[in-house]
């Protein structure tokens, strides 16, 4: 599988639409390696090559470090793209490419330290706060073991979420560090029923030293002089890329449902099935949520670039309604699949057939904690009665 796309430094950028062009082409190709790559429960080198050569870490990668710096919205729709075709190797371009645009609103030094030398060097993460994070002079000391590190086999570096607390072990702030490869070791726990090709393996870190200028607050949101397009919260770049990713792989599953709907034939009738009822009204209904959910995003996506054009930071107010809106795409895609496969009978329950892949690809990706539509609604409805906000999501705690 490849695609006849040359890397292309900053000098030369592509418009949106040939960046999702690119994405686009890849899906059948994507498609037919789909069940290898689950099966060796990892993305390949080539194609995360492919993806690097096709400059899809560039999208949000910084101008200064050989980077397009473009809106996330361009990001999110090349995700939706190669979701259709291999859940899998989408969800690694997701998490190891988002974390471009987080250098963006970090101290300069932590670049220097990734791309000086090479500006396609690639970070994975796991930002669960379950280790120890203890602060010393001129930066911190971290240790622990974290789960779920997509893609982390390609990572050099890897961005580590942990709690920042007080003499008193009240957490007061959620950090990222940043942390070299020779710091920490990777450990093959990943054995899942859905998106096992992420190789998403867990992280241990024995004891390591991370210097304050790689280090950044995931909620201290507020203005500096960072670029138009760093502007937007972190959390609604990380969320609404898992989101877009999802309505990739759902889209993909009614790509794959239409394909075999169209030749397909009742077995006990001899009938077309095409001309079910039945199989129209589900086919619609699905196109239908999956519709919404990309019609949700971009409008958010286009709500707020109109706010950080304008150099204003996105308000506590829509962050916490674009929040639960995000949330929603996973439940709302979940049930899009699952609408298909219920048409699928007996053929279904085949691993041969990629409508179980996707279906379980996607439950998985719906299981995600960006993914959670039930306390993302009761954080919304508290903030709407009361003013009420989830602690270390939306605004540092108040010193006492």
């Amino acid at each position: 599988m490849s695609v006849a796309v040359l890397d292309q430094k900053a000098s030369e950028i592509p418009t949106a639409k040939e960046l999702v062009a690119r994405a686009a082409a890849m899906v059948p190709g994507l498609r037919a390696r789909a069940d290898a790559i689950e099966e060796a429960r990892r993305v390949p080198d080539d194609v995360i090559d492919m993806f690097r050569e096709a400059g899809f870490f560039r999208i949000l990668q910084p101008k200064k470090y050989g980077g397009w710096e473009m809106n996330p919205i361009v990001f999110m729709r090349v995700l939706g793209e190669l979701g259709r075709g291999c859940c899998a190797s989408a969800w690694a371009m997701m998490i190891l490419g988002v974390h471009n645009w987080e250098f963006g609103v970090m101290d300069d030094r932590a670049a220097q330290d990734v791309w000086g030398e090479d500006d396609q060097t690639i970070i994975a993460s796991s930002y669960p706060p379950v280790g120890e994070l203890t602060k010393v002079e001129g930066g911190w000391r971290l240790k622990g073991r974290w789960p779920t590190s997509s893609g982390s086999d390609h990572g050099a570096w890897a961005f580590i979420g942990a709690l920042e607390r007080n003499e008193k072990g009240v957490p007061i702030d959620r950090h990222a560090l940043l942390v070299k490869r020779e710091d920490y070791e990777i450990i093959d726990d990943w054995y899942t029923f859905g998106l096992s090709g992420t190789g998403s393996k867990s992280l241990l870190i024995k004891d390591a030293f991370i210097p304050d200028h790689r280090a950044h607050s995931m909620i201290d949101y507020k203005m500096d002089d960072r670029p138009t397009n760093y502007l937007f919260p972190f959390a609604m770049v990380f969320y609404s890329s898992v989101s877009s990713v999802i309505i990739g792989f759902a889209q993909g599953a009614i790509d794959v449902f239409i394909d075999q709907m169209q030749v397909r034939v009742d077995n006990g009738s001899g009938a077309a099935t095409r001309l079910s009822p039945y199989v129209k009204d589900r086919l619609a209904n699905a196109v239908a949520k999956v519709r919404a959910s990309q019609a949700r995003m971009e409008q958010m996506m286009a709500h707020c670039t109109q706010i950080v054009e304008r150099r204003e930071l996105v308000s506590t107010e829509d962050r916490i309604h674009y929040m639960l809106d995000m949330a929603r795409i996973g439940r709302e895609c979940e049930e899009a699949v699952l609408t298909l496969y219920k048409c699928t009978g007996a053929r279904g329950v085949y691993k041969s057939n990629p409508i179980q892949r996707y279906l379980r690809d996607t439950l998985v990706a719906a299981n995600h904690v960006t993914q959670d539509a039930d306390n993302n609604a009761g954080a919304l409805g508290g903030y709407l009665l009361s003013g009420e906000l989830p602690p270390l999501l939306y605004e540092k705690p108040k010193a006492d």
